[in-house]
């Protein structure tokens, strides 16, 4: 069984989305809602990396460096301004779509074992990253016209 893999693939994933929240709120802390929101959303990833703990404990975690190396390849240091704040989006819409897909996978495994909770936590995980994505989507159109074509 390599449910492991997976679990292990969305912890990562999870704390390393959390960790890009929480950084695009300290670099972007002059822009109206940017800081608090992202640091809301920040803490919602770390509350759904907790909740997959007694899975982990059932079914085991393989550790995985992937988003780790993802998040490194996305973020340039601090970026300024209305284009480092679209790249900024960008990159944390990307990590957030791994997430998703992360859960979309694991709750197909779910449903495999017959794992009733596990189904639940999927579902409900899915859920939240739909949400921090179609923030992510709303801010991106409105700072994408301010940072490509107002001078």
């Amino acid at each position: 069984m390599q449910i492991a893999a997976y679990l292990g693939l969305l912890a990562s994933s999870e704390t390393q989305l959390a960790d890009a929240f929480a950084t695009v709120a300290a670099h972007h802390g002059d822009e109206p809602d940017v800081a608090e929101t992202c640091k809301l959303l920040g803490t919602w990833s770390r509350d759904r990396r907790q909740a997959l703990n007694p899975f982990i404990v059932r079914y085991g975690e393989t550790a995985d460096d992937e988003p780790e190396r993802l998040q490194m390849d996305l973020f340039h240091g601090p970026r300024s301004g209305g284009l480092g704040l679209l790249h900024d989006f960008h990159d944390l819409d990307l990590l957030a779509t791994e997430v998703r897909l992360c859960w979309t996978v694991l709750q197909q495994a779910a449903r495999a074992l017959h794992d009733k909770s596990l189904v639940a936590l999927c579902e409900e995980g899915g859920h939240g990253a739909d949400r921090q994505l179609a923030w992510l989507c709303t801010r991106i159109k409105a700072a994408a016209p301010q940072a490509l074509v107002v001078a």
